[in-house]
């Protein structure tokens, strides 16, 4: 019998790897592990979903500045039309008379109305980095130009989270919908990188269906027990043997909630994956997923093109996992992110370059939401970052300092964010007291 899941560490975060068709390792002994404890360690508590848009989004289509007339003239091709009636589908939706969404954000705007979305504007890295690579990792890292850090700031966050250590804590505490751990979660604390929950079998009975021989059983239990013993820390004959007798989810048999429904592609398998993991009650706190193409450096288009297509996939994707945590929602806040963001002027190939500062979405019931944060910097000449680029007025530390600290609970924001003088009063407010 072929043996088609394992456990390995990679860079001190627990990861699963799928390499056969037999759904034995993965969540589903996971979650049995955590259901075999003397005490069912999960509990509704405050979740937080990353979710990092990769490659550099361009914060000026996603949140359009149709108040500051300088945008119009750097952009004269891929610029959006101001929102006006004869403006139609290539309007943006205006959000406060200055700024506007791009019109494939469409599914945000009622969050927004409802003050269950905030904006970020001008936000994101000092660092004066364009490198793909380097903005990342920093960002992940939770700093602004030191590579000497090599944990991740959600990591810290977990390991500064005092009423933590009160209760009993689940190996699904922290997930991310990933191939390989993010540097985001990188770092002492386990985390489960799962790219596919399908793959990996999350609450099928199939092992104990399977008609296995004694053999490849004691040999699979005795692999399984060594596993969870130095990873999991549990009693590994116990938790097997609980994995053959209680049914838990199964993802092909999923149903989201209140209508919403996912887009088919990768991204948006992940957040209703995402949505499962939160439903079922199994003590996650973090989930992570991304998504990247964001490069548009040629024919980036305006209210159609490759940018928009990409943005209609993102926002309802997001917006279906909205609505089917429907009431969790109450709990949850969903944040995305990106690198950096574009260059104020379009390039001669009808994209836009490597850039500074851009836009960030905070989502959740807790979300002081109807507005845009941030203090507008201006696209003037005089007022572009390196006389190209939208000005960072937002460290993006400050916005995760105060999600890891209002949200999640976390102290010791110094540890979190190594080198950076962490100062509520920079704050944005974007949840509330």
């Amino acid at each position: 019998m072929n043996l088609s899941r394992r456990i390995f560490l990679k860079r001190g975060a627990l990861a699963l790897t799928s390499i056969g068709t037999l759904p034995v390792w993965g969540p589903a002994f996971l979650r049995q592990t955590v259901l075999a404890t003397e005490e069912n360690a999960a509990r509704r508590g405050k979740v937080l979903i990353c979710l990092f848009q990769r490659g550099a989004a361009d914060g000026l289509s996603m949140v359009v500045p149709h108040g500051d007339p300088h945008y119009y003239e750097y952009r004269n091709e891929i610029a959006l039309r101001r929102p006006a009636r004869e403006a139609g589908p290539e309007g943006c939706l205006d959000l406060d008379g200055f700024f506007g969404l791009h019109p494939q954000l469409a599914p945000f705007l009622p969050l927004y109305q409802a003050g269950h979305l905030a904006v970020i504007e001008a936000c994101g890295s000092p660092s004066t980095s364009r490198s793909h690579f380097d903005a990342q990792d920093f960002m992940e890292s939770g700093v602004a130009g030191d590579k000497a850090v090599q944990s991740g700031w959600l990591n810290r966050t977990l390991r500064n989270c005092p009423e933590d250590r009160a209760r009993k804590l689940t190996p699904f505490r922290s997930v991310a919908m990933t191939a390989t751990t993010p540097r985001t979660l990188q770092g002492d604390l386990d985390t489960l990188a799962i790219p596919d929950l399908r793959t990996f079998g999350l609450g099928t009975t199939k092992l104990a269906d399977a008609a296995l021989t004694r053999g490849a059983t004691a040999g699979f239990e005795s692999m399984y027990a060594s596993a969870v013993q130095d990873v999991l820390h549990g009693a590994g004959k116990e938790s097997f043997e609980a994995l053959a007798l209680l049914k838990a989810i199964d993802p092909e048999r999923y149903q989201p909630a209140n209508g919403a429904v996912y887009p088919q592609a990768a991204f948006g398998r992940s957040l209703q994956q995402i949505a499962q993991l939160v439903k079922a009650d199994i003590g996650v706190e973090v989930d992570f997923a991304e998504c990247d193409g964001w490069d548009t450096h040629a024919a980036q288009g305006a209210a159609t093109g490759a940018l928009a297509g990409k943005l209609h996939d993102f926002s309802r994707s997001i917006a279906a996992l909205y609505q089917d945590l429907g009431e969790r929602m109450a709990d949850v806040v969903i944040l995305t992110m990106s690198e950096f963001g574009r260059a104020a002027r379009q390039n001669g190939n009808k994209g836009t370059d490597h850039g500074h500062g851009t836009c960030f979405f905070v989502l959740g019931g807790s979300v002081a939401g109807g507005k845009v944060y941030g203090d507008w910097p201006g696209l003037a000449p005089e007022q572009l970052f390196e006389e190209r680029d939208l000005a960072v007025t937002t460290d993006y530390r400050d916005v995760f300092g105060e999600i890891a600290g209002k949200h999640l609970g976390a102290t010791k924001l110094e540890q979190v964010f190594p080198g950076y003088n962490v100062d509520p009063r920079r704050w944005r407010g974007v949840l509330k007291a």
